[in-house]
C-alpha cells in the first residue's frame, strides 16, 4: 500500500479515463507512458472497465492501474481481480472502504467536508480523494481542512485543469491532483494519441513548477561574504541579510561564509514537489545526494542536492 502511495506522489497527476472500448486501453496507456505519467485511473462509469483494467495490466507493466468510480463492494472485486492496484470512489461508502482495507487494497474516498474525513481517519486512512474539488471550494477548503487535520493528504479532483492544477501542488497537504483534460473521451475516440502524449508531458512540467530560486556563491570566509554582499547591495541596492553560513543580498544571491558544494557555488531550482522533482530526474537518470537531503515533519523532501554539477555549480532542489 506504501508502494502504491508514493508512486502517486511521485507521479503528482493521475489521468481520469473513461473508456468506451477495451480497444482504446493500450493505445491510451502508451500515450501516458511516453507523456511522463504511467498511472491511469479507469473509471467505472462504462462496461469497457473492467476489460481494459486487464489488457492495461497484462500489455503495459509499466504504468499502475487503478480502478475509479467504485461505488459497490461488487465493482472493487471485479477490478482487483483484473488488476487494478488502487481504488478510488467519489464518496465515502463505509462497506467499500472497509472491504478494500480487510482485503490490504489501497483506497482513496471521496471526501470534501470534517466527517467524511473523520470517517476517514477512523478507518485508518491518511489520504483521501478531495472531491468535487473546486465545487467545494478549492484549495483554500483544504488549507482550512490542514489545521484540525494536519496530517491527512489529499487528490483533488474534480474541476482541476491545467490552469489551477499548481495551486493544488503548491499545498504541503496534496499528494497528487486528478483530472481528465489530457484525456478527454472525444480526443481519444477521434484516436488522438499524439495529443493525449503531448498533454501529458505539459501537465508534468507545469506541475513541477522548476523555477532559478538563486545562485549561491563559494567565497573563501565570511569577511570576503560580507564584502561581496555589501557591493551588491551598493551597486543594485539588494539588501543583505546574513545567516548562520552565508549572506544574501536581495533574494537571488547567496554568498558563502566558507566554500560548499560545488566548485564555484551552486544554484538553487525551486519546485512544487522535491520528491516529484526527484523522482522525474531519476527517470533522466539523474541522481540525487542522499546525504544533502532535508525532510519536513511529515516526511516530505524540502531540500535535495544533484549527484552533479553544471558549470562548476551544484545543483540543489528546494521546495517552492
Amino acid at each position: 500500500m506504501i508502494d502504491v502511495i508514493k508512486k502517486i506522489r511521485d507521479i503528482g497527476i493521475v489521468p481520469v479515463v473513461k473508456l468506451d472500448s477495451s480497444e482504446q486501453a493500450v493505445p491510451l496507456g502508451k500515450a501516458l507512458i511516453a507523456g511522463g505519467i504511467p498511472i491511469v485511473e479507469v473509471t467505472f462509469r462504462t462496461d469497457a472497465a473492467e476489460e481494459s483494467i486487464k489488457k492495461l495490466v497484462a500489455e503495459l507493466p509499466e504504468i499502475m492501474v487503478g480502478a475509479g468510480t467504485v461505488t459497490t463492494i461488487d465493482q472493487a472485486k471485479r477490478a482487483w481481480a483484473a488488476g487494478a492496484k488502487f481504488m478510488v470512489s467519489p464518496g465515502f461508502n463505509p462497506n467499500v472502504v472497509r472491504w478494500c482495507i480487510e482485503n490490504n487494497i489501497p483506497i482513496t474516498p471521496g471526501v470534501n467536508s470534517p466527517s467524511q474525513i473523520e470517517q476517514g481517519i477512523e478507518s485508518g486512512l491518511s489520504v483521501l480523494k478531495f472531491f468535487p474539488a473546486e465545487q467545494s471550494g478549492g484549495v483554500n477548503t483544504l488549507k482550512a481542512f490542514a489545521g484540525p487535520y494536519g496530517s491527512v493528504m489529499y487528490i483533488p479532483t474534480g474541476g482541476v485543469n491545467l490552469k489551477n492544477m499548481c495551486s493544488y501542488l503548491a499545498f504541503k497537504n496534496v499528494l497528487a491532483v486528478g483530472g481528465s483534460w489530457m484525456v478527454k473521451p472525444d480526443t481519444i475516440a477521434a484516436g488522438k494519441y499524439d495529443e493525449i502524449t503531448k498533454l501529458c508531458r505539459e501537465a508534468v512540467i507545469t506541475g513541477l513548477g522548476f523555477e532559478l530560486r538563486h545562485v549561491g556563491i563559494n567565497d573563501p570566509d565570511e569577511d570576503a561574504a560580507r564584502r561581496d554582499a555589501a557591493r551588491m547591495e551598493e551597486l543594485f541596492s539588494f539588501t543583505s541579510k546574513p545567516g548562520n553560513s552565508s549572506i544574501f543580498a536581495g533574494v537571488g544571491f547567496e554568498f558563502m561564509k566558507s566554500p560548499y558544494l560545488g566548485k564555484n557555488g551552486h544554484i538553487a531550482i525551486a519546485t512544487y514537489s522535491v520528491d516529484r522533482a526527484v523522482a522525474w530526474l531519476a527517470n533522466l537518470g539523474v541522481k540525487t545526494r542522499p546525504d544533502t537531503e532535508k525532510r519536513d515533519s511529515m516526511g516530505s523532501l524540502t531540500v535535495a542536492y544533484l549527484d552533479e554539477e553544471i558549470g562548476g555549480f551544484a545543483v540543489h532542489l528546494v521546495r517552492r
